[in-house]
């Protein structure tokens, strides 16, 4: 097989996952705001609440504005995922809470880095293989993958919120293969959702690669 130009690498559940669960996070952080619900009611109530978002895409919007767009589709999210688990009434100050959460998820602590991630990444790069990662994540991922120590290995990041296009749009694909100068076929893209990634890729003209991180 042929050597790819460029790798890129999905973020969320290709290169790190959360620990424990969203559910799990969110429940811990309401816990020091005195609200106590299960992190298994979380999770099921963040699952529906996050997949009944629209895409976190921003277009025409000054890039000084990204920030608070970012901020306020979590806000939305969260705040759908509390009312669905039936305790945001027992929030003194939502805002107060969802300002800590926010901030916590743009720390490595919640994160944790898959297994076979570092040795990958330091084998493609030891043989030349330029790396980006390609992402539906928020301007946090820079902070991020900053401290999980991995920042280092890519010479490109490009982000749904701030190219105001969302995988499987062809579009962020594009301006990903843009900033390395590289075709379509030269390149790969590995993730771990097969609509988002892997069909996503091939529609754009790269070689999907799907992972299965459920059965890690």
């Amino acid at each position: 097989m042929e050597k790819p130009k460029v790798i890129f690498l999905d973020a969320v559940g290709t290169l790190f996952g959360v620990k424990g669960s969203v559910g799990k996070v969110y429940s811990q952080i309401a816990q020091e705001f005195g609200v106590e619900v299960s992190p298994e009611v979380l999770d099921k109530a963040f699952m529906q609440s996050f997949k009944a978002s629209p895409p976190p895409v921003f277009p025409n919007v000054d890039i000084q504005d990204i920030p608070q767009r970012e901020f306020d589709w979590w806000l939305k999210i969260a705040v759908n995922t509390f009312e669905s688990a039936g305790v945001i009434q027992q929030f003194a100050d939502f805002s107060s809470f969802f300002g800590e959460l926010y901030i916590h998820f743009g720390t490595a602590e919640p994160w944790v880095t898959y297994p076979d991630v570092l040795q990958s990444l330091s084998n493609w790069q030891h043989i030349g293989i330029e790396l980006g990662v390609l992402s539906n994540f928020d301007s946090r991922l820079y902070s991020v993958l900053q401290g999980l120590s991995l920042s280092h290995f890519f010479t490109s990041v490009t982000i749904s919120t701030q190219v105001g296009a969302a995988k499987p749009d062809p579009k962020i694909f594009a301006i990903a293969l843009e900033k390395h100068n590289c075709l379509p076929e030269e390149a790969w893209h590995i993730g771990d959702s097969i609509e988002e990634d892997y069909q996503g890729a091939k529609a754009a003209g790269l070689r999907g690669v799907w992972i299965n991180r459920e059965r890690n």
